[in-house]
């Protein structure tokens, strides 16, 4: 995708954080009640007609990132008081206390030539009449809405103290037809379902997309052969191949952390077990040898454990074990079943899929299987995938009866800012990239 490579090229470094001591507008996000702080984003202001349109559009999918995340409300603009014509002063900072505003962004864009633009902002703290970051970026006009998701990335960052998730992608599989005799394909898409793209072409069956921590390559099981399969695609160029030559089904395949390895399973004879591939040498270890049904396993960020689903004890459920197999240990002691589990990037949380009299939860633990929380029920919750900053969860959601469509929706870890993520038609396995270079 050279769209995403050229962008790479002409971003600028961060080139000014003017935090002051006297700031006092600081959000934190680990509270389990949270009032959205009100935050007023105008549009970016431009000397000339191209500019003040991107600035308008900047503005608007800045307003959108930050509302969605549950974090903040971006006030209405019709709500301002202010035209702001020139952010080098200060915003009269009275007329935003007026319409209850805590933080400010006032930005504008500068043409430099018919293919490169400046995109400039600055953050107030607007109870403390401080300004507390300044920040510049540069790329080509077609990429701005890059830059909106980075600039809300930033202010992010800067109010709450933690990395933000929106400059990232969701790779997903596109349903159509019939729900008994669907389509499925891969497609991919910015974190708030924009410029969707599919990677593949006509008639397929593809599942559980995964991407790879550089988020240029993705790994998935097709169908297309008699024998299911796992392959490796570079989205860029297209090209992709085989992941090994196997006697059995492949299946549920996952990078490692650095994505030097990949787990998956492999099913011989009725049974399946985990395995680990070096993607260099392409030699593979087996990590369990249990008569059960060892599938989905998950690498800790650390890559020194692996959580991974097993019936041993009976029925489905979530176990722990070293990276290199053995001594796995049971995690889940709830009622139901467990299965799908994704370590989180940072580290302190495992996601699942809970299923108990005849519904499906999203559910999040420690590692060690304490402090189990349930984030969503409904009749068909599957598929979780963790955001870059591992605060948000996307999942695929089913509807009940014979037509009943596929959607994408997505939680954060209190469980209460539920949203619906867009896309063209029913989707699920959704994965999420890391955040873009």
């Amino acid at each position: 995708m050279k769209l995403w490579i050229s962008f790479c090229s002409f971003i600028l470094v961060f080139l000014s954080s003017l935090s002051s001591a006297n700031a006092q507008l600081n959000i934190d996000i680990t509270q389990g009640n949270l009032d959205p702080v009100p935050i007023a984003v105008p549009d970016l202001i431009s000397t000339d007609a191209e500019g003040r349109e991107i600035g308008r559009k900047i503005a608007e999918v800045v307003r959108q990132d930050l509302e969605r995340s549950g974090i903040f409300k971006s006030l209405s603009p019709n709500s301002f008081l202010e035209t702001q014509t020139d952010i080098d002063y200060k915003p009269t900072f009275a007329d935003w206390r007026v319409i209850k505003a805590e933080a400010l962004v006032s930005g504008r864009v500068v043409v430099e030539n018919p293919g490169r633009i400046r995109v400039e902002y600055r953050l107030w703290d607007i109870t403390a009449g401080e300004q507390l970051s300044g920040v510049r970026l540069g790329t080509t006009p077609s990429q701005w809405r890059r830059i909106a998701h980075k600039v809300s990335d930033s202010i992010y960052k800067e109010l709450t103290g933690e990395d933000g998730y929106f400059d990232s992608r969701i790779v997903y599989v596109a349903e159509s037809g019939p729900k008994t005799n669907r389509t499925k394909k891969l497609a991919i898409m910015d974190q708030d379902g924009a410029n969707t793209k599919y990677l593949q072409s006509g008639a397929g069956l593809v599942i559980t997309p995964r991407f790879s921590p550089n988020s240029q390559t993705i790994t998935y099981m097709s169908y297309e052969n008699v024998v299911p399969q796992v392959y490796v695609l570079d989205i860029e160029t297209g090209r992709r191949e085989l992941l090994g030559n196997f006697p059995g089904m492949t299946f549920a395949p996952r990078f490692s952390p650095r994505g030097g390895k990949m787990l998956l399973s492999l099913m011989k004879k009725g049974n399946s077990d985990l395995y680990v591939m070096d993607l260099t040498s392409r030699s593979t270890n087996r990590l369990t040898t249990s008569p059960a049904i060892d599938v989905s396993g998950s690498f800790s960020p650390d890559s020194r454990n692996i959580v991974f689903n097993s019936d041993r004890g009976g029925s489905p459920q979530l176990y722990v074990m070293g990276a290199k197999g053995g001594n796995a240990k049971r995690i889940s002691f709830g009622k139901g079943r467990y299965s799908a589990p994704v370590w989180s990037p940072r580290g302190d949380k495992i996601a699942f899929v809970k299923s108990h009299k005849g519904k499906f939860s999203i559910g999040v633990m420690n590692p060690d299987g304490s402090g189990e929380r349930i984030l969503t029920e409904s009749y068909l919750d599957e598929s979780p995938t963790w955001s870059p900053n591992g605060r948000v969860i996307i999942f695929s959601r089913e509807s009940r009866g014979q037509r009943g469509g596929v959607e994408l929706y997505s939680v954060d870890l209190t469980g209460r800012n539920l949203r619906k993520v867009p896309t063209p038609g029913n989707a699920s396995d959704p994965a999420w990239s890391p955040l873009l270079p």
